[in-house]
């Protein structure tokens, strides 16, 4: 069998979806000897880094900006698939051409572009969602990271669920466990300067992420312990207020938190597991996902978390971790105070987290995507 993949992503690997593709491939390499992988490359993403040597890589001309990367997905990789004599193609992400000479399948984490208002403003936005919606229709297979997105695209796109597999997705257990390494963390705490004890959030901050109602239940927080637990919100603090990205500066101040809640801004992906590890608590408000990497590396390490029950997350977190509506703004305050004052239930919380962490693998999202590719290859 001769696999390519899209490798749009490849040089993203802070995405999902390129976190997604370059587990994927590494293990599909490591498991599997006689599967041939080609990462089908566009030049404008620049030379794919850290590719196994084994796998091979054709990198094709593409255009700038969104016309580019429609082109390359639409024409160029399926193109590319049929001409490096590929048996099956896959684009790791909801992009997948209307036409492939190849058997193809596409993944799809979520309909969160298709399904949240504010992500279908403006005529761009919503030729490109028709377009991707159509195009998952003529795929031969879909893969979903979950249940909750399964679901989403029978009822959204019109799918039959015969043809769509669920495939949890995995944690890199070799990075994210309860392990510490004194030295490296001594280093890492001084860097970023972090407090003795903080309650985290790791993640973006588009609307459905629903950081406002994280800040909201702080406040109950913050009146019931004080400042001797600040609210640390990890990753990049955007730069402009849109229907996308909330004032946050403003709920800060609205909610009296100026004290309470500090910007720790990017952390590097080898800094995550101490950033995790060192938190009281990791809080995942999020109101769509179509897997949820952040709780699950969270729990990894030993980390007791706070989510909500909303999509995917209860299929992640089991029931080792809160999962509050994402509405109860009390409810997620109550949870995250008990979790900092109650030392037996953080404690059941570790081991639960670890426990349930431990139940996903990328060597079993590689084993059971590779039956999918034994499906349509037929």
């Amino acid at each position: 069998m001769h696999l390519a993949i899209n490798g749009w992503f490849w040089n993203k690997p802070n995405t999902g979806s390129g976190q997604y593709t370059r587990n994927l491939v590494y293990y599909l390499n490591r498991l599997v000897s006689d599967l041939a992988i080609t990462i089908i490359a566009p030049l404008s993403e620049g030379e794919p880094m850290d590719v196994p040597p084994s796998v091979q890589v054709e990198r094709v001309r593409n255009g700038a900006g969104q016309v580019g990367k429609v082109v390359f997905e639409q024409q160029q990789f399926p193109s590319a698939a049929q001409k490096v004599g590929a048996t099956v193609a896959h684009v790791p992400y909801w992009g997948s051409p209307l036409s492939c000479a190849v058997p193809l399948v596409v993944t799809i984490h979520d309909l969160t572009t298709e399904l949240i208002r504010e992500y279908r403003q403006g005529v761009k936005a919503r030729l490109y969602n028709s377009l991707v919606v159509a195009s998952a229709k003529s795929a031969d297979h879909v893969i979903t990271d979950s249940d909750a997105s399964k679901a989403d695209v029978v009822e959204r796109l019109g799918i039959s669920a015969e043809n769509i597999t669920t495939i949890y997705l995995g944690v890199e257990h070799e990075t994210f466990n309860p392990t510490e390494n004194m030295l490296l963390d001594m280093a890492v705490k001084q860097q970023y300067d972090l407090p003795d004890d903080y309650v985290l959030y790791l993640g973006g901050y588009e609307i459905h992420k629903n950081v406002p109602t994280l800040l909201a239940a702080y406040q109950y927080v913050n009146k019931a312990v004080g400042d001797d637990y600040p609210l640390l919100l990890a990753g990049k603090k955007p730069t402009k207020v849109s229907e996308r990205f909330p004032d946050y500066d403003k709920l800060i101040r609205d909610y009296e938190l100026q004290n309470a809640v500090r910007w720790l801004g990017y952390v590097e992906d080898a800094h995550k597991p101490l950033i995790y590890r060192e938190a009281m608590t990791f809080v995942f408000p999020s109101r769509a996902e179509g897997f949820g990497f952040p709780p699950l590396e969270a729990m990894a390490v030993g980390t007791p978390v706070v989510t909500t029950n909303a999509k995917s997350l209860p299929e992640v977190v089991g029931d080792a971790a809160f999962a509050v509506d994402p509405d109860d703004v009390r409810g997620m305050g109550g949870a995250i105070i008990a979790t900092l004052v109650q030392d037996n239930l953080r404690a059941e919380m570790k081991a639960a987290g670890i426990e349930q962490a431990q139940k996903f693998k990328w060597e079993n999202t590689a084993t059971q995507t590779l039956l999918v590719y034994d499906k349509v290859s037929r």
